[in-house]
């Protein structure tokens, strides 16, 4: 067969020349779990075969713009103009990858430029990398770059954080230091002063947190910094940044984000892109690349790649990052998405969402012993429900609602936030969604 061409003699030869006696001793530190695993998949067929499989399989979904749709967390169903998807599929940059060649790759360059200086104001920093690959390894890179500054291998990490960011850091930095966590409190202020220490490198907290609870950073970043420890601010909501006061005008000392919500769709979670940005001083320490723009021999502007230490540029024990590839075209997606928005669109864009979160949670709090659990709030915020969450957003999908998250699929140990329900609204919220929304759960409840 053309794309199966061992036989078992073959697999043999293999075998013997690695010096094993089987396939499953090849695979013996696999957990078993993992090695055993199987999947209820169809044996090969042809490609006829194939698209009707998957096409029946793709009537199973849902999408999030057939129904009324609250969902957050992370991932925003924001409006993407039709000129983005226009222009990313211009076959320069559709096709292109890393720009070696600055001679060559001028207006990749001047993309990679214009995005880190967006994002530079965005966060309120002085420096931005050329993109990473999401808002959560860029946590974890920020985490790892706190490390080699202080030369301390301490976190803190708050309970709000993102907990899917909060594993990564974990995966990343966990073998190289302690790790700190929080209490998790939805709608109350982070404190984790008694946490943090002269052996702690850095303090990461997220702001709208992963309950949608805004926070002050100016008293955390103090804590720390008395200490000697760095302030890692998190968002995961792009588009808050332009409403609310910048992490760096907080006294962040990185800011790492997902910027999905600008020019990305949700893509069944991916691919999205990570945004990072630090204080000039430790530019040296950030991972990723950064373009540069510089006068050629004739005085014209021009581009360049200024900063690379990634492993394929230099030895991978010297490297800052082994992983940071830039997610390219989610950079671009973003920026043309940002340029066509100004500074005004960007607000104007911030303030919709959140007056229709604050619709939505007016609504919603009108609906007998339902309770607002974040009394501030961007365009997403925490309800406590008179019943647990996991029944409500069952009964509400099945009325055509998709109701938001419930808490304890992100904090499944978390018994106390059995009846929390994480709720999202944008732009592409309606009235009469809010108001469908508002009846169904009043007929749920009631029940």
């Amino acid at each position: 067969m053309r794309y199966l061409p061992l036989n078992q003699d073959d697999r043999r030869a293999m075998l013997d020349k690695v010096g094993v006696a089987s396939v499953a001793e090849l695979f013996r530190d696999v957990p078993p779990s993992a090695r055993d695993a199987k999947f209820d998949l169809p044996d090969h067929a042809g490609e006829i075969e194939v698209e009707r499989t998957l096409a029946r399989w793709a009537t199973q979904n849902t999408t999030a713009g057939s129904q009324p749709f609250f969902c957050g967390a992370g991932a925003y169903r924001h409006h993407v103009p039709a000129s983005v998807d226009h222009l990313i599929q211009r076959s320069e940059f559709l096709t292109s990858y890393t720009p070696y060649q600055p001679e060559i790759s001028q207006g990749t360059l001047q993309v990679l430029f214009e995005f880190q200086s967006q994002v530079a104001i965005l966060t309120g920093m002085e420096v931005a990398n050329a993109s990473m690959y999401d808002g959560s390894t860029a946590t974890a890179e920020a985490v790892l770059m706190a490390h080699r500054i202080t030369g301390r291998h301490r976190t803190v990490l708050a309970g709000s954080l993102h907990p899917q960011y909060a594993e990564t850091v974990a995966t990343m930095a966990g073998l190289i230091g302690d790790i700190a966590v929080g209490p998790v409190t939805p709608g109350q202020t982070v404190d984790l002063t008694s946490l943090i220490d002269e052996q702690t490198a850095c303090v990461v907290v997220q702001s709208p947190d992963v309950f949608g609870m805004l926070h002050d950073l100016k008293p955390i970043a103090d804590a720390a910094h008395a200490k000697g420890a760095l302030l890692i601010a998190v968002v995961t909501e792009a588009v808050s940044l332009g409403l609310i006061e910048p992490p760096g005008a907080m006294g962040a000392d990185i800011v790492a984000a997902e910027g999905q919500s600008f020019g990305n769709g949700l893509n069944f979670g991916g691919p999205y892109v990570g945004l990072f940005a630090a204080h000039e001083k430790f530019v040296r320490h950030m991972p990723g690349r950064l373009a540069g723009e510089t006068v050629d021999a004739d005085g014209r502007r021009g581009y360049v790649l200024t900063l690379s230490a990634r492993e394929q540029h230099i030895r991978r024990e010297k490297a800052t990052s082994n992983i940071c590839t830039n997610s390219g075209l989610c950079a671009l997606a973003f920026s043309i998405h940002l340029s066509l928005l100004g500074e005004a669109g960007l607000t104007r864009l911030a303030k919709i969402n959140h007056a229709k979160a604050i619709a939505l949670a007016d609504r919603l709090t009108k609906v007998k012993d339902v309770r607002l659990a974040t009394p501030s709030f961007f365009n997403e915020f925490t309800i406590v429900l008179p019943k647990p969450a996991v029944a409500v957003v069952d009964a509400l999908l099945n009325r055509g609602i998709v109701a938001g998250i419930r808490a304890t699929r992100l904090y499944p140990h978390e018994s106390g936030l059995n009846n929390h329900l994480i709720v999202a609204a944008t732009e592409l919220t309606t009235e009469d969604d809010i108001e469908a929304y508002g009846r169904a759960l009043q007929e749920v409840l009631s029940c």
